[in-house]
């Protein structure tokens, strides 16, 4: 199954693509704002072109994002993983929509997670070791870790292999495995 997003709404258009030859092309309408629109089977120049100016863009941001860790979401419904970045500070979580200006989004389908749903601060502490507080930012459905909801203006302290759930989406945090002089708190500026 493929997920098509309306390019007038956000809204997604899930359709089985195996029923379809690649070169094909297919019109549909979004039953959320009525807009017509096209897509193509298969991969376009567009898309090649994109995916090598992100290699690139990640290869020189490698040394600063990932090295801070990242989070793995997990969306149940339909089980679509999803790989985000962390970086120093906050790392505001929550659903893309177009205009949302939170630092981390995901894309989902899930109604229960709200558009700023939790946040995972990202600091060191005097040891140089990377720390990660997960707290929630006054949710609609709350954040869950080990199936315990995180309390108002609580801050857990989550680590490697940590599981959360928001809505019914489960995330997974990835720490890094860093010694304390590589470049992610030099980057900020903390220590």
């Amino acid at each position: 199954m493929k997920r098509v997003r309306c390019p007038k709404c956000d809204s997604y258009i899930i359709f089985d693509e195996t029923q379809y030859e690649p070169g094909q092309a297919l019109v549909f309408q979004c039953n959320d704002c009525g807009k017509q629109f096209g897509i193509r089977i298969g991969v376009s120049k567009l898309r090649e072109t994109q995916k090598k100016e992100n290699e690139l863009n990640n290869e020189q941001l490698s040394n600063l994002d990932t090295e801070c860790g990242s989070i793995v979401v997990i969306e149940n419904v339909f089980h679509f993983k999803q790989e985000i970045p962390l970086h120093m500070g906050n790392n505001v979580i929550g659903r893309y929509q177009k205009g949302n200006s939170i630092n981390t989004p995901f894309e989902t389908v899930d109604p229960s997670v709200d558009l700023n749903h939790c946040t995972i601060h990202v600091s060191r502490n005097k040891q140089g070791q990377l720390r990660y507080l997960l707290s929630d930012n006054n949710s609609n459905t709350g954040t869950f870790v080990d199936n315990v909801e995180l309390k108002p203006r609580e801050r857990r302290l989550i680590e490697d292999g940590t599981l959360f759930t928001i809505g019914a989406t489960s995330i997974i945090l990835k720490t890094a495995l860093l010694d304390t002089s590589d470049t992610c708190a030099c980057a900020s500026g903390n220590k």
